[in-house]
C-alpha cells in the first residue's frame, strides 16, 4: 500500500480494512512485540484489548509458564492474541504442542528456519508470521508458507539480523520481493513513525521498545525508568559472534567492549554472558550487570504509560499525520 493522494491517505480505510487487520481480526493493524521478559499476558492482553495484537513472549518462558500466561490471557481479554516462539530456543516441541493445545490461533516465528514449523501449524488452523531482517528471507519465508513477515530493521532492540539494514530501507525492497502482508518492525513507537512504515509498503507495524515502557509490561521497573532516560547514541548493537543484540550501554556493555579490545574467542565472549543475563537486566532490574535490551527509538520514549494511552496516542498522531501530509498534496 503506497501513498496515493485522495485514496487511503484521506481515509480511516488505512487503519480498519487493510490486509493485516483482516488477517488478525483487530481493529489497528498494531502488533506488540514478543519481547522477552517484558510480554506477559497482562501486556498481550491491553493491546489486544486496546485494538492491536498482543503477543506473549514464548523465549522467556518455560513450558509450563508460558501455559499459564496463554490460559490467563484467554481470561483476560475476548480479543485475538498469538504467540511468538524464538525458535532457537529449547523446549521448542513441547511449546508448540501447548500452543495448540490451549488453541492459539496466532504464532510469531523468528530466530530460524520458518521451514521447520509452518506446515505443521497451518495443518492446526494456525495463522503463521515469520519475523526475518532482509529480502532474501523474506521470500524464503514466504516460500515456508507463512502468511505474513515482520520484516525488522536494525534499529530494533534485542536480537536482530546480521545484515545491519535499517527500517527505511529494508521495508521497501521487502514490499518489493513478498506478494503476502508486510509488517514493518524497528524504530517505530509514534503514529508518525507508523505513516512512515506504510507509506513505505507495509501494511501494519510491530512495536516494542514503547510497550516495554508501559505499565502492563512484565519487565522491572528500574529497566523501564532507565528506557525513558535513554537519550541518542545510548545503544548500540554487540555480540554479533553469538548473536547480534542492540543494549543500553552500562557496566555489562562496557566489559563487553572491553573484551572486544582483546580480540576475544567466541568461547570468551560466551563466557562473559554467562546465562540469565537479559533476566537479570530487565526482569531483575540490575542495571549494572544485567542485559538492557531496547531500540534506538528509546530516544523518544519520555514516559511510562498505560497501553491503551500508548495505543490511542498512536492512532491519534497517525491521523495528524497524514491529514498533514495529504493537506500538502
Amino acid at each position: 500500500m503506497f501513498l496515493k493522494p485522495g485514496s487511503w491517505l484521506k481515509s480511516n480505510d488505512t487503519l480498519t480494512m487493510n490486509r493485516i487487520t483482516k488477517l488478525f481480526n483487530i481493529k489497528y493493524p498494531i502488533i506488540q512485540g514478543g519481547m522477552i521478559w517484558n510480554s506477559g499476558y497482562k501486556l498481550a492482553s491491553a493491546v489486544s484489548n486496546a485494538g492491536g495484537l498482543g503477543l506473549i513472549g514464548a523465549g522467556s518462558m518455560y513450558p509450563n509458564v508460558l501455559r499459564e500466561h496463554i490460559q490467563k490471557c484467554k481470561l483476560a481479554t475476548d480479543k485475538p492474541f498469538g504467540v511468538n516462539v524464538p525458535m532457537l530456543y529449547p523446549n521448542i516441541e513441547e511449546i508448540m504442542d501447548i500452543i495448540v493445545e490451549e488453541g492459539v490461533k496466532i504464532v510469531f516465528t523468528s530466530a530460524g528456519n520458518p521451514k521447520t514449523w509452518t506446515s505443521f501449524l497451518k495443518e492446526k488452523g494456525i495463522t503463521v508470521v515469520h519475523v526475518v531482517s532482509s529480502s532474501k528471507f523474506a521470500l524464503k519465508a514466504q516460500e515456508a508458507g507463512v502468511d505474513a513477515v515482520v520484516a525488522e530493521g536494525f534499529e530494533a532492540g534485542g536480537h536482530n539480523g546480521r545484515e545491519e539494514t535499517t527500517t527505511f530501507t529494508l521495508i521497501p525492497m521487502v514490499k518489493e520481493n513478498v506478494t503476502i502482508p508486510l509488517i514493518a518492525a524497528g524504530g517505530i513507537a509514534t503514529g508518525r513513525g507508523m505513516l512512515a512504515a506504510m507509506v513505505l509498503g507495509a501494511d501494519g507495524v510491530q512495536v516494542g521498545s514503547r510497550f516495554a515502557a508501559s505499565v502492563e509490561s512484565s519487565s522491572h521497573e528500574n529497566f523501564k525508568n532507565t528506557i525513558v532516560n535513554v537519550k541518542e547514541g545510548d545503544t548500540q548493537l554487540t555480540l554479533k559472534e553469538l548473536a547480534p543484540v542492540r543494549l543500553i550501554k552500562n557496566k555489562f556493555y562496557n566489559d563487553v567492549e572491553e573484551l572486544y579490545a582483546k580480540c576475544p574467542t567466541t568461547e570468551e565472549l560466551k563466557a562473559l554472558l554467562g546465562r540469565a543475563r537479559a533476566k537479570r537486566g530487565m526482569f531483575e532490574g540490575d542495571l549494572v550487570e544485567g542485559e538492557l535490551e531496547i531500540g534506538q527509538i528509546a530516544g523518544l520514549i519520555h514516559d511510562i504509560k498505560p497501553v491503551q494511552q500508548i495505543v490511542d496516542n498512536m492512532i491519534s498522531e497517525f491521523e495528524s499525520a497524514r491529514n498533514q501530509v495529504a493537506s500538502l498534496l
